[in-house]
C-alpha cells in the first residue's frame, strides 16, 4: 500500500526503500561505501546520482569517498581513472566497449567483494551507474555480476516539436519545456531533470525545434540560447541538433534564392555553420523538413533532395556534423497513392547522399497511425544510412488520454524483415547498419514531453519515453521486459501489482488498433487535431487529406488496393514480401484492409466476414479498454492518490472515446451493406 503523495515529476527515477528483505540485506552487504574516481563535471554528477539513489534505497549511510575503500564497496570511474588507483578495471575487456559502452563487473577481493561500474568515458559510466540502480530498483540479484553494455545505434535522439512562442506541434503535455524568453540567463531546474532522465536510458542528442522550423533559431541571440542549453546537457552525455529551415538564406540572408547549385547559397550557409560551431563546438547537425507540407526545399528551384542535403552536409562535415534529411514527402502529383510518393522520390537517389546525411524515414510510408506495415525505403537504400523516426507523442493514438504502450509497435517494426540483402535484413539491422556495414547510425523519437508536471500529459505516456530510450540502447530487449523495468521503478516492486500493470499495457497497443482502425485500416481520425473517428471526411482541398481515400468503403467492400492489380504499392517491397502482400489469402490480416479491397462477405481465417470482423474487432478493443479500468481500480489501495485518480481519469476517458470510436465506424461502414451493427 502506498499512502505518500506522488505527482509523477520523478519518472523512473524514484529511489524509494527496497521492499524485498532478503535483496534489502544482500545490497547493504555488498555495499558499505562507495567512491566515484574523477574530478571533472560529469563524474560530480555521477556521485551526487549515486549520493541520492543509495541511501534511499538501501535505507542506510553509505560513506563517499575516493580512497579507504576496504570492504564490500562500489567503486566507479573510467578504465584510465580506476587503473591510476590501482583498481583492476578488466581493460581487456573495456577495449570493445567504445566511447559509450560499461562493464559492471563483480571482482572478489581475499577480505571483501568490490563491485566496479568502469568504461572507456565518463559518459560511459554514467551509463553504467544508471543501469547499475536499475537493478537495485528493479530488486535484482546483484552477485557476480558481469555485465556489459552497448548501444546498438550510435546517435538516440529526441526531437522536440517544440515553437519559439512556447507552444508544442503535436505536443499534448503542457506547453514547451524551453523557455526562450528566459534563456540564456535564467535555467529552469526542470532542464537538469530533463537532461538526468535521458542519460538514464541512454538517450544522448536533442533536436531543440520544430520540424516546421523558424528561421529565428539561426539567429545570434537564439543561437546563445541553444548554447546555454547544451553546455547545461553536455556533461549528461547529450548532443544539441536544430532543425533548419531551407529558406533561411533569403529570409535571414537576404538573398535571391534558396537554391543549393548556387554558391552564394552554399556560402552563406558555410558562415552560418561556422557561426553555430563558435557558440556550440559539439554542434551536432540539422533536421530538415523540405518540400514537403509547403516547406521551402530544393525542388523549388528544379534541384533535388540530394543537392540540398549534400550541400549542408558539406559545410557540416569539417565540424563533425550530420544532417537528418527527412523522407517525409507526399507529392501525389507523383503517384496517386500517397504511400508510394516518399520511395519514389528518395529510392532512385540511393548512393548520391555524402555519407554524413541520413535519410531520415518514418517507421510507415503513411504518418504515424496505429498500426502501419514498414517503411519499403528501408529494403530499398542500401547505399544511404537511414535514421528510424518514431512518434512517441501520441497523436494519432489518443494523445495523453489513452493508455497506449508503444514499445510492442516498435518491435514489430524493428523485427519487421525487409529482404533487403535477404533474408536477415530486418528494420532493425539496417538502422544500426549491421545489415550494410556501415558505421553511424541513428533513431529519432518525436517527443512527448512538455511543461505538465507529470512531464507526459499521462502517467503511462512516461512508459514511452523511457521504451524509446531502452530500445533505442538495446533494440533486442523485449516490449515485456522494457515494462516490467519502468513498472517496477515507476510504481511497485509488488509481484501482484507489476503483473497487472504490464497487462494493461502489453495489450494496450492492439486494443487501441482494434478500437480505432483494425484489418489495416487507417487515417480515418479527425481532420486537423486528430483526436477521435471521422470515418466520413472527404471535404479536405486534396484528396489525400480525406479520410474516405484511405478505407475507400463502397456497396462492393472496404481497403485500399495496393496489390499488383491496383496502385502496385506492393511492389515497393521486396520479394518474397511483394508475392505476400499482393494476394488477399496469404498478406497478414493485420495488412489486410491496407494493401486491398476486400468484398464484405469475404470470409476470414477466422471464419468470420470481413464486416463480422471488424465488428468484433471494434467490440473487442473496448472490451479491453474495459478491462483495464477494472483491474486498475483493483489497485487502488495499492497505487498513491494523487497518480491513482489522475489515471482513473484517463481511463475513463479512454473508453468513453473508444466506445465512440466503435459505435461511430459501425454505424458509418455498416451503412455500406444496410446493417449497421449485426452483434
Amino acid at each position: 500500500m502506498q499512502s505518500e503523495r506522488e505527482d509523477g515529476y520523478e519518472l523512473w527515477l524514484r529511489y524509494r526503500k527496497v521492499s524485498n528483505p532478503d535483496r534489502l540485506a544482500q545490497y547493504r552487504q555488498a555495499i558499505h561505501r562507495a567512491g566515484v574516481f574523477g574530478k571533472n563535471e560529469t563524474a560530480e554528477i555521477i556521485r551526487g546520482e549515486l549520493e541520492r539513489a543509495l541511501p534511499a534505497l538501501l535505507d542506510a549511510d553509505i560513506p563517499f569517498a575516493a580512497d579507504n575503500l576496504s570492504g564490500n564497496a562500489l567503486m566507479a570511474g573510467t578504465v584510465r581513472e580506476l587503473g591510476a588507483a590501482g583498481i583492476d578495471a578488466a581493460q581487456d575487456q573495456c577495449s570493445a566497449l567504445g566511447d559509450e559502452g560499461f562493464l559492471i563487473q563483480s571482482q572478489p577481493e581475499k577480505d571483501s567483494d568490490r563491485i566496479v561500474i568502469t568504461a572507456n568515458s565518463d559518459h560511459g559510466v554514467f551509463y553504467g551507474i544508471f543501469h547499475f540502480l536499475r537493478l537495485l530498483q528493479t530488486q535484482q540479484d546483484i552477485r557476480e555480476l558481469k555485465v556489459i553494455g552497448i548501444p546498438r545505434i550510435r546517435r538516440r535522439i529526441l526531437s522536440h516539436w517544440d515553437n519559439l512562442d512556447g507552444s508544442v506541434e503535436r505536443g499534448y503535455a503542457g506547453a514547451s519545456l524551453w523557455k526562450w524568453s528566459e534563456l540564456a540567463g535564467i535555467f529552469d531546474p526542470r532542464y537538469r531533470d530533463y537532461a538526468r532522465a535521458c542519460a538514464s536510458v541512454g538517450i544522448n542528442g536533442t533536436i531543440l525545434n520544430n520540424v516546421n522550423a523558424q528561421t529565428e533559431i539561426l539567429q545570434p541571440d537564439y543561437l546563445n540560447k541553444a548554447a546555454a542549453l547544451a553546455n547545461l546537457f553536455r556533461p549528461y552525455g547529450i548532443r544539441v541538433y536544430l532543425s533548419a529551415p531551407f529558406s533561411a538564406p533569403m529570409q535571414l540572408g537576404g538573398l535571391g534564392t534558396n537554391d543549393p547549385r548556387e554558391a552564394a547559397v552554399a556560402t552563406w550557409w558555410r558562415n552560418k555553420i561556422e557561426e553555430i560551431y563558435r557558440w556550440i563546438p559539439d554542434f551536432g547537425g540539422f533536421q530538415v523538413k523540405a518540400n514537403s507540407e509547403g516547406r521551402a526545399g530544393p525542388q523549388d528551384y528544379g534541384a533535388t533532395h540530394d543537392d540540398g542535403a549534400n550541400m549542408l552536409a558539406k559545410a557540416l562535415e569539417p565540424h563533425g556534423g550530420v544532417v537528418f534529411w527527412r523522407a517525409f514527402v507526399y507529392d501525389t502529383t507523383i503517384d496517386p497513392d500517397r504511400a508510394k510518393c516518399a520511395y519514389k522520390e528518395f529510392a532512385p537517389l540511393d548512393g548520391n547522399f555524402r555519407s554524413n546525411v541520413f535519410v531520415q524515414v518514418k517507421n510507415g510510408p503513411i504518418d504515424f497511425q496505429p498500426r502501419e506495415p514498414f517503411h519499403p525505403l528501408f529494403g530499398a537504400m542500401d547505399r544511404t544510412p537511414l535514421a528510424l523516426e518514431l512518434q512517441i507523442t501520441q497523436e494519432y493514438l489518443g494523445q495523453s488520454v489513452h493508455l497506449v504502450y508503444l514499445a510492442c509497435m516498435w518491435k514489430e517494426i524493428l523485427e519487421s524483415e525487409t529482404y533487403a540483402n535477404g533474408p536477415g535484413s530486418s528494420v532493425g539491422g539496417i538502422v544500426y547498419g549491421s545489415v550494410s556495414g556501415g558505421r553511424d547510425s541513428s533513431i529519432v523519437g518525436v517527443a512527448n514531453t512538455g511543461a505538465d508536471r507529470n512531464w507526459c500529459g499521462h502517467h503511462f505516456a512516461q512508459a514511452n519515453w523511457y521504451a524509446f530510450g531502452r530500445l533505442a540502447w538495446d533494440s533486442q530487449l523485449s516490449a515485456e521486459t522494457i515494462a516490467d523495468e519502468w513498472i517496477r521503478a515507476t510504481w511497485s516492486n509488488d509481484p501482484l501489482v507489476v503483473e497487472k500493470i504490464k497487462f494493461m499495457m502489453l495489450g494496450s497497443w492492439q486494443a487501441c488498433i482494434d478500437y480505432m482502425v483494425p484489418l489495416g485500416l487507417h487515417h480515418l481520425m479527425q481532420e486537423g487535431h486528430h483526436y477521435g473517428p471521422d470515418p466520413d471526411f472527404h471535404t479536405a482541398v486534396r484528396p489525400d487529406w480525406n479520410n474516405v481515400y484511405y478505407h475507400r468503403a463502397d456497396a462492393a467492400g472496404i481497403g485500399f488496393d495496393r496489390s499488383s492489380g491496383g496502385s502496385n504499392a506492393v511492389g515497393q517491397y521486396r520479394s518474397p514480401l511483394r508475392e505476400q502482400f499482393d494476394r488477399p489469402d496469404p498478406c497478414p490480416e493485420k495488412y489486410l484492409l491496407w494493401f486491398h479491397h476486400i468484398p464484405w462477405e469475404t470470409r476470414l481465417r477466422t471464419d468470420r466476414t470481413v464486416w463480422e470482423e471488424l465488428q468484433y474487432r471494434y467490440h473487442d478493443g473496448v472490451a479491453y479498454v474495459e478491462k483495464i479500468c477494472g483491474i486498475w481500480r483493483s489497485l487502488r489501495v495499492e497505487i498513491d492518490p494523487e497518480r491513482y485518480e489522475h489515471v482513473a481519469n484517463r481511463l475513463a476517458q479512454q473508453l468513453e472515446n473508444a466506445r465512440l470510436w466503435r459505435d461511430t465506424c459501425i454505424h458509418y461502414f455498416g451503412q455500406f451493406i444496410g446493417e449497421e451493427d449485426s452483434e
